[in-house]
């Protein structure tokens, strides 16, 4: 067997953060236009991977097991602190009523697409759909949590990773061009008058700014996450298991999101720092499932990002049936979408273009999807595995 040139945990430890580091520097100094397109994401989970199969580091080490264990629990408390379903509800009304039903169009595509490609697809390639489907019903970390929870093989989480990147480039000029149709869609979607102009009076009421964080706030917010991590191992394994969905692993994953969606309605909430530190965090433990990966499983590539772009259709397709029988206005229905496909990196992109005035909001819409992206995303695997057998 071959012994890996950097072995070491705290060798191990060093390069993932070094890579996820690395990436951000070379987009910040270079500006290049590469990046629009294919984010330092791709780049931090695809560098490991190369580091792995040509030695440099291991296939196994305990680190990996760390960032399982330990490390991406602390991070779900994190990532969802600031999320603050009464304010979505009462801000953005029906327009959540679209972004759930594109929760659901990723649920239910998430099947049909799964069922339509699976023959060309490795027989674990359900647990890549699944993960796909956290990142697409809320954010990257969704995706590494459902991942984490199903036991999802590297080489699939590759795949889920890649997709979800090559979809949104063609996706996110959909949302953006949208907003040239604005008269015409919503006419066709009987849009109330004065619906705009109440959502930018309640768009207007959020705009905060968080104080500095000062050293006592790192100490709340450690407490808080190893609290809720350390609470949702001991509990865990006392609850029933269900193979090959419901393990203990996915329990600890949505015990940890529940207790932190509990924490999220108290005045813990107002903690600033939680989201950056929790987007670190997440950027590293990508750069550790890479390092677990070979290279063998990317021949599926082709027939998964073939299910992925039938499944992208069926999530807008019942996107715009919710702002038909909802009657919400073209803005508010990409923001949906943005908030699911492409999370709170993309949702006040797509918001700034089309009303800049509707920017605080669609964070607002983007957290709701951190909310219920891991259990949605463990429902849509389960979707899959039932399709593909």
């Amino acid at each position: 067997m071959t012994t890996a040139v950097i072995n070491t945990p705290i060798g191990v430890l060093f390069v993932l953060c070094g890579v996820a580091a690395g990436w951000f520097l070379i987009e910040q100094r270079t500006q290049w236009k590469l990046f629009r397109f294919f984010p330092p994401l791709l780049w931090i989970y695809a560098t490991p991977v190369v580091l792995n199969n040509a030695g440099v580091i291991p296939s196994d080490s305990p680190v990996y097991a760390g960032l399982s264990a330990h490390v991406l629990p602390a991070f779900i408390v994190l990532m969802l602190l600031r999320v603050d379903v009464p304010a979505t509800v009462r801000l953005m009304g029906r327009g959540v009523g679209v972004m759930l039903l594109g929760t659901a169009g990723v649920v239910v595509g998430g099947g049909v697409s799964y069922f339509v490609v699976h023959r060309w697809l490795a027989p674990d390639a359900w647990m890549g759909f699944g993960a796909l489907a956290g990142s697409w019903i809320g954010g990257t970390g969704n995706m590494a949590a459902v991942a984490e929870g199903l036991g999802t093989p590297p080489e699939q989480f590759g795949l889920a990773v890649l997709a979800d990147n090559l979809v949104y480039v063609a996706w996110l000029p959909i949302l953006l061009g949208s907003k040239a149709l604005a008269e015409r869609f919503n006419r066709w979607a009987r849009v109330p008058p004065g619906r705009i102009a109440q959502l930018e009076l309640g768009a207007e009421a959020l705009r905060t700014t968080d104080r500095a964080i000062v050293m006592r706030d790192y100490l709340y917010l450690a407490a808080l996450a190893i609290g809720g991590t350390w609470l949702s191992a001991l509990c865990a394994p006392l609850l029933p298991e269900l193979p090959p969905v419901l393990s203990t692993s996915t329990w600890r994953i949505l015990l940890v999101t529940t207790v932190a969606l509990g924490l999220s309605a108290t005045p813990v909430r107002r903690l600033p720092g939680s989201t950056d530190l929790a987007t670190a965090i997440i950027y590293v433990f990508v750069a550790g499932m890479g390092a677990r990966a070979t290279l063998a499983g990317f021949g599926q590539a082709p027939a998964f990002l073939l299910g992925a772009f039938l499944w992208i259709g069926i999530h807008g397709a019942f996107c715009l049936a919710g702002a038909y029988l909802l009657r919400v206005d073209v803005h508010s229905a990409a923001i949906a979408s943005a908030a699911n496909i492409g999370g709170i990196a993309s949702a006040p992109i797509v918001a700034a273009y089309h009303r800049p005035s509707l920017v605080p909001v669609s964070i607002l819409m983007a957290l709701l999807g951190y909310a219920v992206g891991n259990y949605a995303g463990f429902l849509t695997a389960s979707l899959a595995r039932l399709a593909g057998q």
